[in-house]
């Protein structure tokens, strides 16, 4: 069954006002996004959150903290880092969370007179290593207990990227998130990487777009919606309207449930 949640709101920042938003729009989960300081692994309050969850009818996913480096080349970086998702997992545990949404950074970049040359393009082997000890701890610290670590595309992924995640994907912890503007925005970059990978997909964020101008209301923009749609119901059980003000949101849901064949 696919259900249908809401990004954490700006706007809205507190669990509480979430959660009966989702409500009241009938959908079914919110996105905690650990970028806030209330919901970072050391401050949240799970027994809070548990009983919010209880009393409006809804579940969590969690969208990790989009400055992660865990591939950083200090180590005492990478270290905190990976200790950080490390600590999200626990939480997701704690909450009953099934997806765990992460960015995956492009990291450093020599800005030359022609192109922008990466880093962990130019130190590969290395950056790759480092990629496949975080998968390890992660799978470690996941076990068996059904959280999925889902990596959502950004700007469109070049080699070196694609390459650490097939690394990331050989643990059947780890999944992909499709954001439909962010592929909409890089030219649809990401899309035949993803859809090659299909069985792995596990999450998805759904807005419009026009150009490089994301993160609209539903039916503004440029994107051929119902195909998105129904790759979800196909493929996944959790989808965000990713429209981040509740106007836009009251304005794309009843948009979605009057268009969208599912």
């Amino acid at each position: 069954m696919l259900n249908f949640g809401i990004p954490t709101l700006i706007e809205s920042p507190d669990m509480k006002d979430c959660a009966k938003i989702c409500n009241e729009l009938g959908l079914q989960f919110v996105e905690l996004n650990m970028n806030l300081p209330q919901y970072e692994p050391d401050m949240i309050d799970i027994p809070r959150i548990r009983s919010v969850a209880r009393d409006y009818g809804i579940f969590y996913t969690l969208h990790l903290d989009e400055n992660l480096n865990p591939w950083d080349f200090n180590v005492h970086v990478q270290e905190a880092y990976t200790q950080t998702v490390i600590d999200s997992i626990r939480v997701a545990q704690a909450l009953d969370i099934s997806v765990l949404n992460m960015h995956l950074v492009s990291g450093v970049y020599f800005t030359l007179p022609d192109k922008r040359v990466y880093l962990f393009d130019v130190f590969r082997e290395h950056y790759l290593d480092t990629v496949r000890a975080f998968r390890d701890k992660c799978h470690e610290a996941i076990g068996d207990s059904g959280v999925k670590i889902c990596i959502e595309n950004t700007a469109g992924y070049p080699a070196y990227q694609q390459a650490a995640l097939d690394a990331l994907l050989e643990s059947p912890v780890f999944g992909l998130t499709l954001d439909i503007g962010h592929n909409h925005g890089s030219g649809y970059m990401d899309e035949p990487f993803i859809t090659d990978r299909i069985g792995r997909l596990e999450h998805m964020h759904i807005h419009d777009a026009v150009e490089k101008r994301d993160h609209l209301v539903l039916g503004s923009g440029d994107i051929d919606l119902q195909k998105y749609f129904t790759m979800a119901k196909d493929n996944i059980q959790t989808a965000v309207i990713e429209t981040k003000t509740l106007e836009s949101l009251r304005t794309s849901i009843p948009w979605m449930r009057e268009n969208i064949v599912l």
